[in-house]
């Protein structure tokens, strides 16, 4: 009599991805396999426990009843694996394999890929994916091992530390303020171009901070990438508020009001709480806060120096 076929760790691993992604492409995607294999391990995942852990449909895969029960199993099974490799792995081979980072845009330009060079002399062995678009990112469903945010997630299974606070000033360029009327007071603001983030664009309310220097300021060009703020402000199209750590490498930049306009916002370094202790992961948010705290007074602003 034929018996039913096993199921592997590997077979679990398919079920958590197509769990949490609802996708047999993007699951395919975080597993570096194909669709046709991550369908094939989902049916005979089925077929071996002889239950139906998915409902198919056009817009992708949904949990069954039994599929979700099942997950807090799967989960379980899935931190006790990451302890065990944590437990097993000692020494450099602890510091191995891939681990991808989501990041906003500032903090990763203008701060993360200057110290690659340093990370990957010490680290050879691991690889490092940085991704800035996090609106696409979801850390509940594994799309990125390490998160940075400026608004800590309220609740769920996370590991969450500060990694720095860091201040924001207005600047224009050298060029703009001497051809234009001067700025003595918070009240000369709204009569001077500005340039900021796309309003309905603004993914984490600590980048809205417009109204709090002066509720009268209106953007006159607006941009979701700080990048091309910079670049804007930096060609005389207005004045614009930019982290200290950015503008500071930029001399043709010069604050404005300096004694008056100083906000404060803040950085975060989240996981989802079974990949703290993975080796790789842990030398990743260790090298992270080590290199932020180098750093200091790069982030805490001109009054730190």
């Amino acid at each position: 009599m034929k018996s039913a076929p096993h199921f592997t760790w590997d077979d679990l691993q398919f079920f958590l991805a197509v769990a949490r992604t609802g996708q047999l492409s993007t699951a395919a995607r975080q597993l570096r396999s194909s669709h046709a294999t991550v369908s094939r391990r989902i049916d005979r995942l089925e077929f071996a426990l002889k239950v139906k852990l998915f409902e198919r449909n056009p817009r992708g895969y949904v949990l069954t009843g039994m599929g979700q029960r099942f997950i807090e199993t799967a989960e379980r099974m899935e931190q006790e694996t990451e302890r065990l490799r944590a437990d097993l792995t000692v020494g450099s081979a602890a510091q191995r394999g891939v681990v991808r980072i989501s990041a906003p845009e500032g903090i990763s330009n203008f701060f993360f890929t200057s110290m690659l060079p340093e990370f990957t002399t010490r680290y050879p062995n691991i690889s490092l994916e940085l991704v800035t678009i996090q609106q696409i990112m979801s850390l509940s469903r594994k799309e990125a091992d390490i998160v940075v945010v400026l608004d800590p997630p309220k609740a769920g299974p996370y590991f969450t530390e500060k990694l720095t606070d860091y201040h924001l000033q207005v600047y224009g360029s050298r060029d703009y303020l001497a051809s234009h009327p001067p700025v003595e007071s918070r009240n000369d603001l709204p009569d001077h171009a500005f340039v900021g983030y796309i309003e309905d664009m603004i993914f984490a309310p600590g980048l809205d901070y417009l109204g709090d220097i002066h509720p009268r300021i209106k953007p006159q060009f607006q941009s979701s990438s700080i990048f091309a703020q910079l670049t804007a402000t930096k060609n005389g199209l207005g004045l614009c508020v930019l982290p200290y750590f950015i503008a500071c490498r930029h001399p043709d930049l010069q604050m404005v009001l300096p004694d008056d306009v100083d906000l404060k916002r803040h950085y975060w370094i989240t996981c989802h709480r079974d990949l703290r202790q993975s080796p790789r992961v842990r030398t990743v948010i260790d090298f992270l806060m080590e290199a932020v705290h180098r750093n200091a007074p790069a982030f805490l602003g001109h009054g730190s120096a």
